[in-house]
């Protein structure tokens, strides 16, 4: 049996010491859905935030199989969880690392970022992604994942944040907020492909930084290969460890 959560509180403790944004955002019930085994006395449970989705507690096949119908990547507790996620769905996923880096307000250096950010050179414009740029993200293929977490225009101003980098009236590259929680938000950096490796993305992620600074929220970066880690330790960014995903193949 599987039951949605609405009463975060009761699965809490079930993922404490779990040091992701993703799980924050649901828990604090800013985005994302949870499921439980049980409702009053849950032994685990289930949260799922954009296309990512988490496990922990008690290891649950039913859970596992909970949600079917979307291409999530899933995120197991431990060893415990892998190994059931390899048995329920065995060659119809593939284990992939993710690298996580170390959730720290004292790492940036905001002269050296704000050095990045006056670089960037003509003709290539920062711009705030407000109403009309964020419509133009969503019709834009390459570009969406910036923004698509987001139920509208209304709830990313209200709830996101992000930059874009434009050259004429294009969108070439953009750093936003994947997703939301309290403290911060998890970030997304996409690059049109034939504008890669021209300092676009690492501009646009030195203002997000900034802004974030600025607001007092935490702009987590969780990256899905070492380029990205890369990018985010040029930006001052720590690695912490490395952990396993299993995506649908």
């Amino acid at each position: 049996m599987v039951f949605q959560v609405d009463d975060k509180k009761t699965i809490a403790p079930l993922f404490d010491g779990w040091e992701q944004t993703m799980i924050w955002s649901c828990l604090q019930n800013c985005m994302g859905v949870a499921y439980a085994d049980n409702l009053k006395c849950p032994a685990s449970a289930q949260i799922v935030t954009g296309p990512f989705c988490y496990f922990a507690g008690k290891v649950n096949h039913d859970l596992i199989r909970n949600n079917l119908e979307y291409s999530f990547d899933m995120v197991p507790q431990n060893a415990l969880w892998e190994e059931a996620i390899e048995h329920v769905y065995q060659d119809k996923v593939a284990r992939r690392m993710r690298y996580a880096t170390k959730k720290s307000r004292d790492l940036f250096d905001t002269a050296k970022l704000q050095k990045i950010v006056d670089a960037l050179p003509a003709p290539y414009t920062l711009q705030p992604i407000d109403h009309k740029i964020y419509a133009a993200i969503m019709a834009t293929d390459w570009a969406a994942d910036l923004c698509e977490n987001f139920e509208n225009a209304d709830s990313f101003v209200q709830n996101g944040l992000g930059f874009v980098i434009t050259k004429g009236d294009e969108i070439v590259s953009g750093a936003s907020s994947y997703t939301f929680y309290r403290e911060g938000i998890e970030v997304e950096i996409d690059t049109r492909e034939d504008e890669r490796r021209k300092g676009l993305a690492l501009a646009c992620s030195a203002k997000l930084i900034l802004e974030c600074i600025e607001r007092n929220l935490y702009p987590s970066w969780d990256a899905h290969n070492p380029g990205s880690l890369a990018l985010a330790e040029k930006l001052g960014y720590q690695f912490d460890k490395e952990y396993p995903t299993y995506e649908f193949v």
